[in-house]
């Protein structure tokens, strides 16, 4: 269990979660090949090189999922949550995959308020995963669920997007 003083740094830290540093996804001309070939061209062909910005809060691409982001919060030099996410506007729907939070920093409210910024910063979507919730998790999503569209429900991506 983690002391008082860092459950209450990361307290801190979630209610920072709409102060975001991001970092682009490839060059200009990257993003530009990947949007006229529909995600084909353009990639980094040696896969993907985990960011890590100095900033309480940051949004990188995913060093899983080609096409997908990562919304991750930094703490003392750990990162203390992390979830994948993408969404399409066209189909009015988002997703979110494996949120993490560092077990001594579970319960302070960083999952809370990761998920809830991306929804404020992507209005009216409906929200879902791609997979099935293990046993283990179903408490979590239940609540992370409640009162939010699509409820992160398992639903597959929308063609618009590359698979997770």
């Amino acid at each position: 269990m983690a002391d008082v003083e860092e459950r209450d740094a990361a307290r801190a830290l979630a209610a920072q979660a709409r102060n975001v540093a991001w970092a682009a996804d490839g060059t200009p001309w990257q993003r530009f090949l990947r949007a006229i070939s529909g995600g084909r061209w353009g990639r980094q062909p040696t896969g993907w090189t985990v960011i890590r910005l100095d900033a309480p809060w940051q949004d990188t691409p995913s060093s899983e999922r080609p096409g997908w982001r990562e919304r991750a919060a930094n703490l003392a030099g750990d990162v203390a949550f992390a979830v994948d996410y993408t969404v399409c506007t066209a189909c009015r729907l988002g997703w979110v995959e494996w949120p993490y939070t560092m077990e001594k920093y579970q319960r302070c409210g960083l999952a809370t308020a990761g998920l809830e910024a991306l929804r404020l910063e992507h209005p009216g979507l409906s929200w879902h995963t791609l997979g099935g919730h293990f046993q283990d998790s179903r408490p979590f999503w239940a609540a992370a669920g409640a009162g939010v569209p699509g409820s992160y429900q398992q639903r597959e991506t929308c063609p618009h997007l590359p698979e997770g």
